[in-house]
């Protein structure tokens, strides 16, 4: 069972109290920032809750870890629940609690990187990652624009129960209608009811996978049009719509744990890995740098036959020439990461 808090503060409880206002929605929405860490790793999530434009967005640090859970709420479902569950055994109530990481592109870490993710405590838990497609570099085009942009306005209508009715799919297409940077970006979200059934919808190949008991109970497929070339949300006319997602569902149990990520994590890192690595780390935060600094050295080293490499030769590609006189080979992918590890907990 991975716990929300870490002894050196990295990762915290996230409960806001604003004089005597207690906010009840915490989100999270990492959108890149300008320079970098010496060490090329960096995240600075914002903080962002329904209150006023007046109150200060709140910075945190390099990890993050924060249960979607509201106390006030939780204490007033409790109470309401109580005599009818003399009568009738009532499942509990299931929402997350998430830890992040993100470690940009060796080459584009002074802009942050062009991987956007969004985490929000709205009903369940909502968990949703962009990877900004890298080709609109070759048109004097920001490449991260794009999924800032898609990953604001999917905070922005997360809420919007007219609109989007829990339904990740149409969160999607209300997010990609709304958005009107040049670019493109693969993209998937998550959705978890209280109930514990999380809803899912992916364009492209950004993944999600379901851990329980150590093994892997569900992972999402990626789509592609071929080889290294996935399913993309686009500013263009002709692109994938959110009617192209691929839309799925899972009951999700009480300790199970969802690991969510770019294709910078799933190309570098195989499934035993992910799940040895989660078994060796108490703290969401922990786990998901963790995974974020496996996928980033497996990137980069020239040895390691990663599962980009072993796709890639599956699907008749090769080394260039060069690499084969130096006797190397396909290795790792070297890219965005981003991992948000999940853990269902009881409210």
């Amino acid at each position: 069972m991975f716990s929300c808090g870490s002894a050196n503060g990295e990762a915290l409880w996230l409960k806001f109290q604003l004089g005597t206002t207690h906010l009840s929605s915490a989100e999270l929405l990492w959108l890149g920032s300008e320079g970098g860490s010496g060490s090329g790793k960096m995240t600075v999530p914002i903080f962002r809750a329904s209150v006023p434009k007046s109150h200060p967005l709140l910075i945190h640090s390099l990890s993050s870890a924060l249960p979607l859970t509201d106390e006030a709420s939780k204490k007033k479902r409790l109470l309401s629940c109580c005599a009818a569950s003399e009568l009738n055994p009532v499942r509990p109530e299931l929402s997350f609690c998430v830890g992040t990481h993100l470690i940009p592109h060796p080459n584009k870490v002074e802009k942050g990187g062009e991987d956007a993710f969004f985490v929000s405590s709205y009903n369940g838990g909502i968990i949703a990652v962009a990877d900004g497609v890298s080709g609109w570099a070759e048109q004097d085009v920001d490449p991260s624009l794009f999924p800032k942009e898609l990953m604001a306005n999917v905070s922005c209508l997360v809420g919007d129960e007219e609109q989007v009715n829990n339904n990740p799919q149409i969160l999607i297409g209300k997010a990609h209608a709304a958005t009107s940077s040049t670019g493109s970006a693969t993209v998937i979200v998550a959705m978890l009811e209280r109930n514990g059934i999380l809803k899912i919808a992916n364009v492209g190949d950004c993944g999600l996978k379901v851990i329980r008991e150590g093994k892997i109970n569900f992972s999402t497929s990626p789509q592609e049009h071929y080889f290294d070339c996935p399913y993309q949300l686009s500013s263009e006319t002709v692109s994938q719509t959110y009617l192209d997602a691929m839309v799925s569902s899972i009951e999700l149990m009480e300790g199970d744990t969802i690991v969510t990520g770019s294709d910078g994590l799933f190309d570098n890192v195989f499934d035993h890995e992910i799940v040895s690595t989660l078994a060796g780390y108490r703290d969401v935060a922990e786990a998901a740098k963790a995974l974020a600094n496996l996928a980033s050295n497996h990137s980069l080293d020239s040895n390691f036959d990663s599962p980009y490499s072993m796709e890639a030769r599956s699907r008749g590609f090769e080394a260039p020439l060069w690499k084969k006189i130096l006797g190397m080979k396909l290795t790792g992918m070297p890219d965005d990461i981003t991992v948000i590890v999940g853990q269902v907990v009881s409210l």
